[in-house]
């Protein structure tokens, strides 16, 4: 199973190879739906992560891609 620590270390390394990503998003706060749109990883945190996308930045939990709110393409090429 996915844990945090490992999804963490995952973006942590995207962001220092490539930072830029393919996402889905669907947050309910505020209602949020990103589909398969490029965005840029901008900054790494130990709880969270801030991604740009459409103009606009976001900030991401590490457990919203635990719990599938968040789906990033290229963290399931790599079957994170």
């Amino acid at each position: 199973m996915k844990t945090v620590d490992r999804i963490r270390a995952e973006i942590v390394k995207l962001y220092r190879t490539d930072p830029n990503i393919h996402i889905d998003v669907s947050m309910n706060r505020p209602r949020v739906r990103i589909s398969n749109q490029e965005a840029r990883i901008k900054s790494v945190y130990p709880h969270i992560f801030n991604i740009e996308t459409q103009g606009k930045c976001y900030s991401v939990q590490y457990t919203e891609i635990l719990t599938k709110n968040v789906r990033i393409v290229e963290l399931e090429e790599h079957n994170v």
